[in-house]
Order: structure tokens, then sequence, then C-alpha cells
């Protein structure tokens, strides 16, 4: 990845309150920023971040209802779901 400079303005209080938000979550603010860019440009694909939910994606029958669902938790615990 060829990586470039950029400039841009922001207010102070915003630019002190991302920073205080990066070193916290022991990041920097230049990776803070590029992972927001690369998730403006993966929206199209909602599971493009959700590894776990691609995984089981297709695990069940196209005939499981939501009503079987509900079916199965009373069953389970009981009629207090």
């Amino acid at each position: 990845m060829i990586n470039t400079k950029l400039t841009v303005r922001v207010p102070r209080d915003s630019l002190e309150k991302a920073k205080r938000y990066a070193a916290e979550q022991d990041t920097t603010l230049t990776r803070l920023i590029s992972e927001y860019l690369r998730r403006l440009t993966i929206q199209d694909d909602p599971l493009a971040d959700a590894p776990i939910v691609q995984r089981l994606s297709g695990s069940l029958s196209a005939d499981v209802s939501e009503k079987d669902y509900t079916h199965y938790l009373e069953t389970k615990y009981g009629d207090s779901v």
C-alpha cells in the first residue's frame, strides 16, 4: 500500500477528542482515520466486517421461520420468552 499525506481542517476540540480516543484505543489518529475511510468504502457489503455472521450464513434451512424459532425457544425455556 502506498501512503500519501492529507491536509484536513477540523475544529480543534474535535481533533483533541479524536487524539484522546485514539490513545485510549491504543492506536494512532492516522490508523483511526484510515480505518474509518476504509469502512466507508465497503458499506455496500454490510457483512464485510462480520466474519462470524458470514460463516454462519446459510447454515439454517431456508424453510426455518421466525415462528419456528419462537416455538423452539418456548419449548426450551417455557412460556417466559
